[in-house]
């Protein structure tokens, strides 16, 4: 099946190539060629499509077989606004909770919340940067000092994926294992490595878990690998590139939690046994769910693993009625895909709108996206209910790419979700995840409303959420678009997300994504 999409490719390539070559020629030539060309080019664009979404059918079939063989084959078919039915870990009523957009809330709140821990810390994620600036005062709080200094009266414990196999990925086993050696050396911080995941897949969540008392979850790395994750919500020019993330403070019963999880993957020296989180007494008024995604066969007790993120994300997703607002570096699960353009074709209501806010060049897939986002607007078939956008940091004519590396998803004002997860298959089915989910509407609109006031760099985002995707979002995104594709400087931060109008992307995404997700 592969061999025959990268052949369809190239023809449509070669043919593009040949019409191009012809307009050198004589003008009754080129006229002759356009006429062939609009003959071939919807039956060529016709081809594509089809083994484009034949690959993603085979891959979605191999999901769900997968899943069936463990239990969890109903992920696949939720259609109603709910939590997950199946998740380890119930919704938990009474939290207290604050959503901290973009690392200059993130950071120094955290680092603030380890100094003044009294019994333990724990730190899980996907890699660790010892010299990472936790804040930019004069005199800067370092991650790996401020562990040391706290590891001198209480357990700190850091737990890190052990690196790519391959030294084509980053971090290799030998950037993180130099990592460790600086974490380690005269710290008394214990740091260990963990690959227990499939070959090329990672452990990627992203938790913090201070006296069982505090956690943290979220998107935000606390590392300089890909990017500094310390940005405001401003997004001025630095001369670098910028970052959009997110991540989310929890106080209340869903501490036990995310600490639950950490206890599941800590091994540490020895084999250590890390006691039974302590559960905490009601904080707030927010119900929460932590939703996971863990591969079958990691875990002795989780042998048919965690596919609650997936199946939240499709119960979601199903239910839309009105708006799908989505954040995220990736956007290319099939399944995901599949239900997203499902909901273009047969939309539930004229006012139904989906925007995407993705990075303009990923780390990983950037084409692959891309494939993603032609099939939307392909579904869409120019009805207008969907838009994908970029955001660009900003100095007057100076500008540089922000990385939106942030997990957010908000459906209808009603449901929302903020972790580690992309919307690929990696995190869908294979990398370790962690996310939370509320059905809080008071959260999700709150939330959507202070993103949209930083995208759109106004305060006057009240009101039908169709009205604003429509008079402002488009037009603010369109025109940017115009700007950065004449080289004009760009007059506000979000732009149209540029680089997918061309039918071909939706062949070479598929098949780019079975390198990065297998």
């Amino acid at each position: 099946m592969i061999v025959l999409v990268l052949l369809v490719g190239s023809a449509a390539g070669d043919y593009s190539r040949a019409v191009r070559g012809r307009r050198s020629g004589s003008g009754d030539r080129f006229r002759g060629k356009s006429r062939l060309r609009t003959l071939v080019e919807p039956a060529a664009g016709a081809v594509i499509r089809t083994f484009g979404e034949g690959v993603e059918h085979v891959v979605a079939s191999h999901h769900r077989r997968r899943l069936r063989r463990v239990g969890w084959e109903h992920a696949f078919d939720g259609a109603e606004l709910d939590y997950s039915r199946d998740a380890t870990f119930e919704p938990r009523a009474g939290n207290k909770v604050e959503v901290l957009v973009d690392g200059a809330a993130y950071l120094p709140m955290l680092a603030e919340e380890i100094a003044a821990a009294r019994s333990h810390v724990h730190l899980l994620g996907w890699c660790f940067s010892p010299e990472l600036h936790l804040t930019r005062e004069e005199e800067p709080v370092v991650l790996r000092n401020l562990l040391s200094d706290v590891a001198r009266r209480i357990d700190v414990r850091l737990l890190v994926w052990e690196g790519a196999p391959l030294r084509v990925f980053r971090p290799t086993k030998r950037d993180v294992q130099a990592y460790m050696k600086v974490f380690t050396r005269n710290t008394g911080i214990q740091a260990e490595t963990d690959s227990c995941v499939r070959l090329k897949y990672s452990h990627h969540e992203k938790t913090v878990v201070i006296d069982d008392r505090v956690a943290f979850v979220g998107g935000i790395d606390l590392t300089l690998h890909g990017g500094d994750p310390l940005d405001s919500p401003k997004h001025p020019s630095h001369g670098h590139i910028g970052w959009h993330d997110a991540a989310i403070r929890i106080e209340g019963p869903a501490v036990a939690d995310v600490a639950e999880h950490f206890r599941l993957r800590w091994r540490g020296p020895g084999e250590e046994r890390l006691p039974a989180p302590e559960a905490q007494e009601a904080k707030g008024d927010t119900e929460l769910q932590v939703v996971r995604t863990i591969p079958e066969r990691v875990f002795n007790s989780l042998p048919d693993g965690d596919f609650s993120v997936f199946e939240s994300y499709v119960r979601a997703l199903r239910s839309a009625q009105e708006l799908v607002y989505l954040e995220n570096q990736f956007l290319w699960s099939p399944e995901i895909v599949a239900i997203l353009v499902d909901k273009l074709q047969n939309p539930p209501s004229d006012d139904f709108r989906i925007v995407a806010l993705l990075p303009a060049r990923p780390n990983d897939g950037a084409d692959v996206s891309r494939g993603a986002v032609s099939a939307l607007i392909d579904a869409d078939d120019g009805n207008e209910r969907f838009l994908a956008c970029t955001v660009y940091a900003r100095t007057g004519p100076l500008r540089d790419l922000v990385y939106v590396h942030a997990k957010i998803a908000i459906i209808d004002d009603r449901w929302f979700t903020i972790g580690s997860a992309n919307l690929n298959e990696r995190s869908m089915f294979n990398d370790s995840e962690v996310n939370v989910v509320s059905l809080d509407v008071q959260l999700a609109r709150t939330t959507r409303s202070r993103l949209w006031e930083e995208h759109l760099e106004t305060s006057e985002v009240d009101g039908d959420p169709t009205r604003i995707v429509d008079e402002l979002w488009r037009p603010i995104a369109k025109e940017q678009l115009a700007r950065l594709e004449s080289g004009r400087p760009l007059t506000h931060r979000l732009v149209m997300l540029p680089g997918v109008s061309k039918r071909a992307r939706r062949i070479a995404g598929v098949v780019e994504s079975r390198v990065y997700d297998g």
